[in-house]
């Protein structure tokens, strides 16, 4: 919903102000909390936890390191393998859908 908001305001920053300024950090967790509470989320999701929902989102995705590595601020790809977990519910439904077609 934030980022359509802002694509329509042609804003330079993601959390920009009214006057064309980006938000400090105090600023952007008002935002994320005004969000989350809209969209009915239960717990508080930090700048840190969104930025780690969006790397491991484009890893699941299939962007290769290389092209997420510069928007992470990692100074290396290895720094990214944090990403490449999968959860055990994703791993589940990975191993169910694989496990039908295993020939016994």
């Amino acid at each position: 919903m934030h980022v359509d908001l802002m694509q329509r305001k042609q804003a330079t920053y993601l959390f920009e102000s009214s006057w064309k300024r980006k938000y400090s950090d105090r600023g952007v967790r008002k935002i994320l909390e005004k969000y989350a509470t809209l969209a009915g989320l239960s717990r508080a999701i930090s700048p840190h936890r969104l930025r780690h929902f969006l790397l491991t989102w484009l890893k699941q995705q299939g962007i290769d390191d290389a092209l997420i590595q510069p928007y992470s601020g990692h100074s290396s790809r290895q720094s990214l393998e944090v990403y490449s977990r999968l959860s055990i519910g994703e791993a589940q439904k990975e191993y169910n859908g694989v496990m039908g077609k295993f020939p016994v």
